[in-house]
């Protein structure tokens, strides 16, 4: 049995769920996804670095959007690679997740202002959400927000992951409607809950230290899991797929709909090459992937072979 909190107008409702859990689990031996390294693909202005990337996000446009912890966090390169601006650099404490929605509004996640932002694609505040380097466990508040995703209606889900292990979801003005989720194992709740994507009536949520998907109708009802590795970053494919980013080991798989893995690029072996560790992945043109690696301190293209 689960207890269950659910957050409606500012105040918390407590009730039991007795899931039905499904599980998918990660085969023994992967497919490859047959991918090649573009080497020094962004090109970055004189004197520039990218400093622990954490986010990546491509527009309609093929732009790439990297989230970093150095001193411009916010840039945009153009398909190529060439730098084209950095956004809002005061805005910004330490980078964690970018997502760009169907307006090609650019969303931040970040976990030390504790706040989660949507701007307009010329970088303006259109939206804020919590309080700025304020954190809480409150409707109002976050604890180090990790990611956020959008449903058909314009409502926002953003997993509050580090601090509180939940889900918080507004309505698209911001005016907060229902919350779930607390800290632990069962069905249901989260250890980390690190990225969320939806697609359709799906609500996914990489349950990172739990080494879960974790998969919701909108209203917060567990239906089911998939225990496929250590999910730190999500992107939802044009044919319903989900890629999954598993920086713990080195890999990035392909998930049908129906949990099972069709796919798997992993970087090089320790002592083979440069570390790869996905924290975010974005896909683009062409069926590239981009990733963001903050152990590695480098951003990078993978070209379809």
């Amino acid at each position: 049995m689960i207890r269950r909190t659910l957050y409606r107008a500012g105040v918390a409702l407590w009730f039991c769920i007795w899931p039905e859990v499904a599980f998918a689990q990660l085969p023994e031996s992967l497919p490859k996804l047959n991918y090649e390294v573009i080497a020094d693909f962004f090109q970055l202005p004189a004197g520039e670095h990218l400093v622990e990337p954490a986010g990546v996000a491509v527009n309609s446009k093929g732009h790439i959007y990297v989230f970093h912890r150095g001193k411009h966090p916010l840039m945009e390169f153009d398909p190529s690679g060439k730098f084209l601006r950095s956004i809002a650099d005061d805005l910004f404490v330490k980078a964690h997740m970018v997502r760009i929605d169907a307006e090609d509004n650019i969303w931040t996640a970040d976990v030390s202002s504790h706040v989660v932002l949507k701007l307009s694609p010329e970088g303006r505040v259109l939206l804020a959400l919590g309080r700025m380097r304020i954190p809480g466990d409150d409707v109002l508040h976050f604890n180090q927000p990790t990611d956020g995703a959008w449903d058909r209606d314009g409502n926002v889900y953003v997993a509050d992951g580090y601090g509180n292990s939940r889900v918080v979801k507004f309505d698209k003005y911001g005016n907060v409607l229902m919350g779930w989720g607390m800290k632990g194992t069962l069905p249901g709740q989260f250890d980390t809950p690190h990225t969320i994507v939806i697609d359709g009536d799906l609500v996914y949520v990489g349950d990172r230290e739990n080494s879960r998907i974790q998969i919701f109708d909108r209203n917060g009802r567990f239906l089911r899991q998939w225990k496929l590795g250590s999910p730190f970053g999500l992107v939802l494919a044009p044919d319903h797929s989900l890629y999954m980013a598993d920086a713990v080991a080195g890999r990035i798989l392909k998930i049908d709909a129906e949990g099972k893995v069709v796919g798997s690029f992993t970087g090089p072996q320790p002592g083979q090459g440069p570390h790869f560790d996905p924290h975010e992945i974005a896909l683009g043109p062409g069926g590239s992937i981009f990733t963001a690696e903050v152990r590695g301190w480098h951003a990078e293209k993978l070209r379809p072979r």
